[in-house]
């Protein structure tokens, strides 16, 4: 057990043809894609609510908040059900992507800093990057992702969902 402090375990998917993981800390399930009950004057990557056992959740095309092409959906779509520590509140949101993979172990050491050049999206969203496999597995920073004002918005979301 002397190694278990050093590493962290992550649930990697892919957006495209990259490799992303988040936290497994902040994962609360992996569900089947569904079509979102759409809110009006959203952003364009906010699919709309989603019920998750009985709350209303905002579901977000990951791929469209990184300035990537819209999901298009096939049998191997999922979505994430992230419970998301943003200060002193939690942003509970469904981010989906092509394709689930699996959890895996990263050891501290082997995680890079974001690059600042070379990257299609912001790498203000960027937590670090692994290398494996001969590529790169981007850690995505969700807390940096969402801005206050977008915090505010999905709270609102939220309480559109609970009231209807």
């Amino acid at each position: 057990m002397a190694g278990t402090s050093s590493e962290s375990q992550y649930v990697t998917f892919s957006l495209d043809n990259e490799v992303f993981a988040v936290p497994v800390s902040v994962v609360r399930e992996i569900l089947d894609h569904e079509e979102a009950f759409r809110i009006p004057n959203g952003p364009d990557y906010l699919l709309g609510l989603r019920d998750v056992r009985g709350q209303g959740v905002p579901v977000i095309d990951l791929r469209l908040r990184l300035g990537m092409t819209k999901t298009q959906k096939t049998q191997h779509t999922r979505a994430l059900v992230l419970d998301v520590p943003i200060g002193e509140k939690t942003l509970t949101l469904g981010l989906v992507a092509d394709r689930v993979y699996e959890v895996i172990p990263f050891r501290n050491e082997e995680i890079e800093g974001a690059p600042d050049i070379g990257v299609r999206w912001s790498s203000d969203y960027i937590a670090g990057v692994v290398r494996r496999n001969g590529g790169f597995v981007v850690i995505v920073d969700l807390a940096r992702l969402f801005s206050g004002a977008e915090v505010a918005m999905m709270g609102s979301a939220n309480r559109i969902a609970a009231t209807a």
